[in-house]
């Protein structure tokens, strides 16, 4: 069975500075995929590569198809959601109004009833606006926001930063949840490598724009350079 997203040789640039140096990975239908790496090791651009918010090289293929030069509109129309660094939720909308916007890419009637069991306190804060929530809430926002799209693949950059490590196991839940009730499929950058290969089934090590190791979550939390970098032990 053909991976729902693969990416094969891509390289990607900012100017005339090379970011990714032919980059190639996959992720299946259902599957969570981390992508760990040290700072500019390229994981966000991998991302952006995808999304096609930046200038890229080689092959992106989402469900069998190759999206070119497709951009970020087109990307996220064609089942591809994107959370970036930061959480990119607009901070002076209300609660409300976020989601909406997330709603805005889908054909027919979007199903807040859906978003709200897995996000129950969205529905109490509805009329706040968003730039006055916790660290933790703008993230929690920011992926109800990403699943009122509908996506066939969630991506997430670094959605545990400056988040207290209590708020990120239950960033982490949702993410979980979300993957095993509804089948999405998640790829998912993340600095904290033990809470990303705790829910991962597979992960990526890049360094300096190249994929350095892969395989299982189990085998790189037993793999010596990991867990020396990565892990602490």
């Amino acid at each position: 069975m053909a991976p729902l997203l693969e990416l094969k040789d891509v390289s990607a640039r900012y100017g005339p500075v090379a970011a990714l140096h032919g980059v190639s990975l996959t992720v299946d239908a259902g599957e969570i995929v981390a992508i760990l790496g040290a700072n500019g090791a390229g994981k966000t651009t991998t991302l952006r590569a995808v999304s096609g918010t930046v200038r890229r090289d080689g092959d992106v293929v989402f469900a069998g198809k190759r999206l070119g030069r497709m951009g970020p509109e087109g990307t996220a129309r064609a089942g591809i959601a994107h959370v970036p660094e930061g959480r990119g939720i607009f901070a002076e909308l209300t609660v409300w109004e976020n989601l909406r916007m997330g709603a805005y890419m889908r054909r027919g009637r979007p199903n807040f009833s859906t978003v709200l069991e897995y996000f129950p306190w969205l529905d109490a804060r509805r009329n706040q606006q968003a730039g006055t929530l916790s660290g933790g809430e703008q993230q929690m926002l920011a992926l109800a926001r990403a699943f009122l799209q509908r996506p066939r693949l969630l991506m997430l950059d670094e959605p545990s930063l400056g988040l207290a490590p209590l708020v990120t196991r239950e960033v982490f839940r949702v993410v979980s949840d979300l993957n095993h009730k509804e089948g999405l499929a998640v790829l998912v950058v993340e600095q904290n490598a033990a809470i990303a290969l705790g829910a991962a089934q597979r992960a990526y090590v890049l360094e300096t724009g190249n994929v350095a190791l892969s395989g299982t979550a189990e085998q790189l939390k037993s793999d010596d350079a990991v867990r020396s970098a990565y892990l602490g032990y």
